[in-house]
């Protein structure tokens, strides 16, 4: 129950996003008449949360998780006890913070999906308005906990005697962690640019069409012919209402809150190619836009010749003409890896080091046979801004799978006695608030055996 615990705690926002993803399976089945399982403060949870939670928990795990009733119920009341804390306790939530959260987790479905009308018809939603404020809904009430989370356990720390004691612990139990194979990686790209002719070309396609539409053609119709968004086809070209904190790129945030209803822009360049915008309407702090997208084409003879030239720079490498941390530097066109040798930063960690078997199935490919400072083959990549590009992998460092040691993994064994201080601070702060909290527990779990005290009969 305490691993389970600890995981969830730590992952409060991946079990939320569990349970929206979880909608539309568990809204497709029968289920009884919903009853509300426990009461605390304001906040409720309901007999059908526990079922969701619960089978979303137990898929995502493989069956590795398996999980009581009960014991969901309490990790949920847990939940909802920080939740109504921290509104008592005044913490903040901006609706920038919900909105960010929000696109990106739209984001995120919709990649899974295709398009968001799929999303909204898997998740059994009306329109993607329906969707965003149940989004919405579940983000604050996540990042009321996250932040209540963060208020509690902010001045935790652990000193080295600490880490000490607790790897002690651990050793004498004979529990010792076992730390996977891991790797340091970075990285020299080299982009291959379109010609000055083919980016005159779009943009000369682009003038063109916002000609015609200003004279009387459809934006839809010649959004469904020429855009290169993908979606195109679906929504001829409209993004929906936009706000300055929906995630979009910049570029093109700042074009569509310049015009005014019913104008076109002038084409424009962002990080997916060329666009114009046409703003349909201004609705309060929104814009309901719609765009075309143009990606100029890279010839075959681009690309050869950008693959040819990072070649030449890897047996450069290889001679010892040049090393490689001193290649990227020269000739490397990846502006967040260019000033650090490439070297690639775990984007779940923010650490420099990731797990071998956790890796994308194609990175693994290309260097779980690699030793420390071998080169992987040149390879072709293309970003999902379509991008395209060549690049070569260095192996910085890689541990083999081993038995925790507190001189050679101390970060890490620091990151789990802190982690286990503020689980254990946090279930202080928690048995303290069920005292002085309303909460009411239905029939149905009365009978339950909590690690804490819900019921209140230990006062």
């Amino acid at each position: 129950m305490m691993q389970f615990k600890t995981k969830t705690l730590k992952n409060t926002s991946i079990l939320f996003t569990f349970f929206l993803a979880s909608l539309g399976a568990i809204n497709a089945q029968e289920t009884k008449i919903d009853g509300v399982a426990v009461v605390i403060g304001k906040n409720i949870v309901l007999d059908s949360d526990i079922d969701k939670f619960k089978q979303e928990v137990e898929q995502r795990s493989e069956g590795k998780i398996t999980i009581s009733n009960c014991e969901m119920l309490e990790d949920l009341m847990e939940q909802k006890l920080l939740a109504h804390h921290a509104v008592i306790d005044s913490v903040v939530v901006t609706q920038s913070d919900i909105d960010s959260k929000v696109a990106r987790s739209i984001a995120y479905f919709t990649n899974e999906y295709g398009s968001e009308e799929k999303v909204v018809k898997a998740y059994g939603f009306n329109d993607i308005e329906d969707l965003k404020k149940e989004l919405e809904r579940v983000q604050k009430e996540n990042l009321l906990i996250e932040k209540e989370q963060q208020k509690i356990t902010q001045d935790i720390d652990v000193t080295p005697e600490e880490i000490r004691v607790y790897f002690k612990g651990l050793a004498d139990k004979e529990e010792l962690p076992e730390i996977p194979a891991e790797v340091e990686i970075a990285q020299l790209v080299l982009k291959a640019e379109p010609t000055k002719e083919e980016i005159e070309r779009i943009i000369n396609k682009l003038n063109e069409i916002k000609k015609q539409v200003e004279g009387g053609a459809s934006f839809k119709l010649k959004a469904i012919i020429n855009s290169d968004d993908p979606s195109a086809a679906q929504n001829s070209g409209n993004m929906g209402v936009i706000t300055k904190e929906t995630g979009f790129v910049k570029e093109f945030k700042e074009v569509a809150f310049s015009l005014e209803e019913g104008q076109i822009s002038e084409p424009f360049k962002s990080p997916f190619g060329y666009h114009i915008v046409l703003l349909n309407k201004i609705r309060g702090n929104g814009r309901d836009v719609s765009h075309i997208l143009m990606q100029p084409e890279i010839s075959d003879a681009k690309l050869n010749e950008t693959k040819q030239a990072i070649e030449k720079i890897v047996k450069d490498v290889k001679d010892g003409t040049i090393t490689f941390e001193e290649a990227v530097k020269e000739y490397s066109e990846e502006e967040e890896t260019k000033n650090n040798g490439g070297l690639l930063i775990n984007p779940y960690t923010q650490e420099t080091t990731f797990e071998l078997t956790r890796m994308a199935p194609d990175l693994f490919g290309r260097i779980s046979e690699l030793n420390k400072r071998d080169l992987s083959d040149v390879f072709y990549d293309e970003t999902r801004e379509g991008e395209k590009m060549y690049k070569v992998i260095l192996l910085k460092d890689k541990t083999e799978t081993h038995t925790a040691d507190l001189v050679e993994d101390y970060v890490r064994m620091q990151q789990f006695a802190l982690a286990k201080k503020k689980e254990e601070t946090i279930a202080k702060w928690t048995k303290e608030k069920i005292q002085e909290t309303y909460i009411k527990l239905g029939s149905d779990y009365k009978d339950c055996t909590f690690e804490k005290d819900w019921k209140k009969e230990n006062k």
